[in-house]
């Protein structure tokens, strides 16, 4: 029974905290742009990563006709 009455207000202060840590984040502007995070992921940059193999097929290409 001892344990309890040091638990009841550990556990108050702990959930005081993380709910001060929400207040936080929520007026730091975490929490604004929920979809654009979610779906710049799927943007696939095809352009930028075929520009970048490019260069090597055609090094390759000159090294082999040589």
């Amino acid at each position: 029974m001892d344990v309890i009455y040091s638990l009841i207000p550990g556990m108050t202060i702990f959930g005081l905290v993380f709910v001060g840590i929400l207040i936080w984040a929520v007026k730091k502007g975490q929490y604004e742009d929920m979809e654009g995070n979610a779906s710049r992921i799927l943007l696939d940059d095809d352009e930028d990563a075929m520009l970048i193999s490019q260069p090597k097929a055609k090094k390759d290409a000159s090294a082999r006709k040589e």
